[in-house]
């Protein structure tokens, strides 16, 4: 019985690509995956927590990056209690002017989560199937799964199942994750496999520079 043959297509009637259109101008991609990188303490959650809430109410990020096609954001926050996140929220809305109870985002409850299970994986895309957010926000990465990091052939399945809800679903994922304790900034300083760099489309670092932070993009 011979095998089923792989779908194909003469390159000349592939529809061109257009401009990638931005989720944030000039910060992230509409649709794109990435991570949001730093040393500890380096505010991290903070900027993810303010990218969500931009995005869900069409304010600049940081008061300076526009939104430009915003909507529902799904943010799973592994190491916060909710009503820790939640009183973060609130601050940031009222710094900005915004009414926190009108704002479309969605906080994931679950206690644990494990991106390399099959039935997790499940849970993650049935909740996204039904909330149709524009932005999923995981922070941090290595509390939401159990496999070695430095692992090219473990990081690249967690990854893969990632870039399949984006590409399958339609929304930018955005990861938080630590960098290498002498790194530098740039995709080769994210901790772990060189497979986070690889998968990525656009990188955020933030790097403590005596007092003031820096953004790197």
């Amino acid at each position: 019985m011979s095998a089923e043959l792989l779908p194909v297509q003469h390159i000349a009637a592939v529809e061109a690509a257009t401009e990638l259109p931005w989720l944030v101008e000039g910060l992230w991609p509409e649709q794109g995956v990435g991570f949001l990188g730093g040393h500890p303490k380096a505010c991290k959650s903070w900027l993810a927590l303010d990218i969500a809430l931009s995005v869900a109410s069409c304010t600049p990020v940081v008061g300076r990056y526009p939104v430009r096609h915003g909507g529902p954001v799904l943010v799973f926050a592994a190491e916060d209690s909710a009503p820790m996140v939640r009183v973060r929220f609130a601050g940031m809305a009222a710094a900005r002017g915004v009414d926190l109870s009108r704002v479309p985002i969605q906080l994931v409850l679950e206690n644990s989560l494990r991106l390399e299970s099959s039935g997790d994986q499940a849970r993650l895309r049935a909740t996204i199937e039904e909330l149709r957010p524009v932005l999923l926000v995981l922070d941090p990465f290595v509390r939401m799964t159990s496999i070695d990091e430095n692992s090219a052939q473990e990081v690249s399945r967690v990854l893969a199942y990632l870039r399949d809800l984006q590409r399958s679903l339609g929304l930018a994922i955005l990861v938080v994750h630590h960098v290498r304790k002498s790194a530098g900034n740039g995709g080769l300083a994210l901790r772990g496999s060189g497979d986070f760099w690889a998968w990525s489309d656009t990188n955020l670092y933030l790097a403590r520079k005596q007092a003031p932070l820096q953004l790197s993009i």
